[in-house]
């Protein structure tokens, strides 16, 4: 019997990769990676970022454009919510007390109850996030009011009067920053018909204090909706570092 040679192999050796290839390779491992040790709660927050910080962007990029439709369609609303205001005194009481509702008098309490709640409850974790992001919350709007000075509604016969720049609005921005926390915080403890009612508060009071300020002829439209989407983004942004944070820290229950 003739001994048979070797037998060849019926699959090619791989040569080496290219850098594009060995560049996709360490990419993909590297959000694996990222995924299974973060969870997807990263990647929702960069979502909701991205979701928020458009329509922002988009509002920012009108504002410094200045054009003319966008401006038009701004001084249109501010001019007709003002006629109506001007002739109805009820009305402007309910929309200043929205308005004082929004402002810091009302916020700083509030947020200084629920911290101190937190802590006895011994949630300190949750309660240093409420003041961290409050506090850059309103950083955040007064750099980005500087770094835009948009001039506010200059109306005949004012009902009220604001000082500062326009772009973003503080009051929304706030709005939206103050009830998300506050949600934030109380829902572990709401249940049921009590999580629909908070949520229904919430919203009314940020739609009310956000309505308020272009009803008072102190805000453009575009002024609030960026103050909302602002607020919101930054939100997204410190509950992923936040949660990244919580993660990272050994023994800590990212739950």
């Amino acid at each position: 019997m003739s001994r048979s040679g070797p037998v060849p192999s019926a699959v090619p050796a791989a040569g080496p990769r290219s850098a594009g290839e060995r560049s996709a390779a360490v990419t993909a491992s590297i959000a694996v990676r990222l995924g299974t040790r973060f969870g997807p709660r990263v990647i929702l927050a960069a979502v909701a970022v991205f979701l928020v910080a458009v329509p922002f962007c988009l509002l920012l990029l009108l504002v410094e454009s200045h054009w003319p439709a966008f401006v038009r369609a701004d001084f249109a609303i501010s001019e007709r919510l003002h006629q109506y205001a001007v002739g109805h005194t009820a009305w402007v009481l309910l929309m200043k007390a929205f308005s004082y509702a929004g402002s810091a008098q009302i916020y700083l309490p509030v947020l200084a109850v629920l911290g101190g709640w937190l802590l006895w409850q011994r949630r300190p974790r949750i309660a240093l996030f409420v003041v961290a992001t409050a506090l850059g919350s309103s950083l955040l709007n007064t750099a980005v009011k500087a770094a835009v000075s948009r001039a506010r509604p200059v109306l005949p016969h004012p009902v009220e009067t604001s000082g500062g720049w326009s772009f973003p609005s503080g009051h929304a921005q706030g709005a939206i920053t103050t009830y998300l926390l506050i949600l934030v915080a109380l829902w572990p403890v709401l249940h049921g018909l009590w999580r629909r009612a908070a949520v229904a508060v919430a919203a009314v009071m940020v739609a009310g204090i956000g309505f308020s300020r272009i009803a008072l002829g102190v805000h453009f439209l575009s002024d609030v909706v960026a103050g909302y989407a602002l607020g919101a983004a930054w939100l997204a942004v410190a509950a992923a570092v936040f949660g990244v944070w919580r993660i990272d820290r050994p023994g800590v229950n990212p739950q």
